[in-house]
């Protein structure tokens, strides 16, 4: 993805005839060639850590866009929406108890079965208070999320829900600050 250290590297040899490796160890050039390495390591690290946090929330709109293709038309009930909504919830369970399981009587949880503990108690608890999910209640919205291609920059155009344990749904906005 960045490109400055090949950038930084090519106009170095380009400037000392193809030998970019004669240099000094303090020269101007080996000191660009350093800060244009550290610059791409730096913007490495911040596209890793933004796309991690992005993660759990292109995963929901892929369950539900492939949950909501498998119904004709593409629009859900509420009813199959709480369903959807309480099996998103509860599919870290399975290897929670698993890991649970395999863990010696007297023993501290692991920091694994700790972080799925943590995931499944947050998911509750949003949905208790509302569930963000993209709008597969309408047909317009449904179409959008069905027409979705999977990329990050695209999934803004989406509608996205609020669902509540009581059946209720309002419209929201894009959950970017709400699920990292």
């Amino acid at each position: 993805m960045p490109s400055s250290l090949h950038k930084t590297r090519k106009q170095i040899a380009k400037k000392r005839n193809g030998i970019p490796t004669a240099l000094h160890e303090k020269s101007r050039d080996s000191m660009r060639l350093h800060k244009a390495t550290i610059r791409d390591q730096r913007l490495e690290k911040l596209h890793s850590a933004r796309s991690k946090r992005e993660l759990p929330i292109l995963d929901r709109a892929v369950y539900f866009q492939e949950s909501a293709r498998e119904v004709e038309g593409g629009v859900l009930d509420m009813e199959t929406v709480q369903r959807l909504i309480e099996t998103f919830i509860h599919q870290y369970e399975e290897e929670y108890n698993t890991i649970k399981k395999e863990r010696r009587p007297g023993r501290p949880a692991s920091s694994k079965e700790d972080l799925l503990k943590i995931k499944i108690a947050a998911l509750k608890e949003e949905h208790e208070k509302g569930f963000h999910i993209p709008d597969v209640m309408s047909a317009e919205s449904a179409r959008k999320l069905d027409e979705w291609e999977g990329n990050w920059t695209s999934l803004t155009d989406v509608p996205w829900i609020k669902v509540t344990t009581n059946c209720l749904a309002r419209p929201t906005d894009f959950p970017s600050k709400a699920l990292a």
